[in-house]
């Protein structure tokens, strides 16, 4: 499975996110221009992330919360106060679709551990000594599909390890699978 791991995951990954990204086009532009409308400019949050062998890189998002917020976590943002349009998007998953292009430009993948924040100590600790950081960050993973409101991050690093250990392309295509069940459920409310 080394094969998969080091090449044909990425050439995947190169693909599918061309592939989003021109068919998803027309929502992208719409998405950033209802952000825009609403509450200027920039309609894309950017933010440190820890990816792949334990470097910060920046992840792009569809901005939610109004302007001026800073650096949360999901769990903390939660507790901010959410745009109109943002509440949508969130909902739909819509702001995740920028990442999209970290994808392309190889800073993530569609399938891996969710990146943390650098402020995560515990979480960055407990997943270099795992050793998840030997992959890329993804748009979806394991720990996401098999996740509960307030996972403790300690549950979180061992479903993280258990795909970077199991890495392969049936696993990849069960989490796309049960993805696409997740998002299909009713929404959280925010």
């Amino acid at each position: 499975m080394k094969i998969y791991g080091n090449y044909l995951k990425r050439l995947g990954d190169i693909l599918f996110a061309l592939c989003a990204i021109i068919i998803l086009a027309p929502i992208i532009l719409l998405t950033a221009i209802a952000i825009y409308i609403e509450d200027g400019s920039p309609a894309i949050f950017r933010q440190k992330r820890v990816g792949l062998n334990g470097r910060e890189f920046t992840i792009f998002k569809f901005r939610s919360m109004p302007n001026g917020t800073g650096d949360v976590s999901s769990r903390e943002a939660k507790k901010l106060r959410i745009t109109k349009v943002g509440r949508f998007i969130r909902r739909t998953n819509l702001d995740e679709l920028p990442q999209l292009f970290n994808i392309l430009c190889g800073t993530m993948s569609l399938i891996g551990p969710r990146p943390a924040l650098a402020s995560q100590i515990e979480l960055v600790k407990s997943r270099t000594e795992a050793g998840v950081y030997d992959i890329r960050p993804g748009l979806t993973g394991l720990a996401q599909v098999n996740s509960y409101e307030n996972m403790p991050e300690g549950e979180k690093v061992k479903w993280d390890a258990k795909y970077r250990n199991e890495l392969s392309l049936m696993m990849d295509l069960k989490i796309v699978l049960r993805t696409f069940g997740y998002v299909l459920k009713p929404p959280p409310a925010y």
